[in-house]
């Protein structure tokens, strides 16, 4: 008699294991991110740039935390998994954004400078270094929920995490994993800053320069790889 609740947790682990597993190479290219790499490199060599960094983590953190979130509500009300399948509107959604990666990849790969020494940076990076701490936190946020790249993923992890059929917790703990995994690439230069201090400022100097240089052609890979990831998972649900 105790067989059945047994395979029931049996099949809820391996949905969970499905769903992380689903969504880490999704976070991996969240994590990679030159110009928020930049961003908080750039932040961290302020003269407040222990509270700030923080508070740039803190905001990137929360943009993935809060669009996640907002992905799993929508697909627990809109029915994310039927008969523990996808949705069709979950296949629909990975389609387009799978398109619109491959579109924004064209985009970085014809726009890329042919030397990269020539790379420029945003405008707004000049003023880092008078940016008030809210306006950190806001940066951090805006970086991670509203970056071209970040918030396609994040929407498409939201999704497929909600497409797993798995429990309310299950589901936010998968959400955890991807917001750990997706803010490595901004908390590792906030660990080196804060664990090394001044010896810290060549290396994170290196990843600036290198970050900065090679910004549009991980971009560019970055997009086409994910896009044609997505458009795959998003044919695959709707022909099924």
């Amino acid at each position: 008699m105790s067989s059945g609740p047994d395979l029931s947790g049996h099949f809820e682990e391996a949905a969970l294991g499905h769903a992380v597993g689903d969504v880490l190479g999704l976070a991996a290219a969240v994590a990679i991110s030159p110009l928020p790499i930049v961003a908080i490199v750039l932040i961290l060599a302020t003269p407040q740039g222990r509270l700030n960094g923080t508070l740039f983590a803190v905001g990137w953190i929360l943009g993935l935390a809060v669009l996640g979130a907002i992905m799993l509500a929508v697909g627990g009300s809109g029915g994310a998994s039927t008969h523990n399948h996808p949705a069709t509107w979950v296949g629909a959604l990975k389609l387009a954004l799978g398109v619109l990666l491959v579109l924004f990849a064209v985009r970085q790969w014809q726009g890329r400078p042919r030397d990269p020494s020539q790379a420029h940076l945003p405008k707004w990076m000049a003023a880092i270094d008078r940016f008030t701490p809210f306006k950190v936190l806001g940066l951090g946020l805006l970086l991670s929920a509203a970056n071209a790249k970040n918030a396609p993923l994040t929407i498409a992890a939201g999704a497929s995490i909600s497409a797993a059929g798995i429990s309310v917790p299950q589901q936010i703990g998968a959400l955890a994993i991807f917001v750990v995994i997706a803010s490595l690439g901004v908390l590792a230069p906030l660990a080196v800053y804060l664990s090394m201090g001044e010896r810290a400022k060549s290396i994170l100097t290196g990843w600036r320069d290198w970050a900065a240089q090679h910004n549009a052609a991980v971009m560019a890979v970055l997009f086409s790889v994910l896009g044609l990831k997505l458009l795959g998972d998003g044919i695959s649900v709707l022909a099924s």
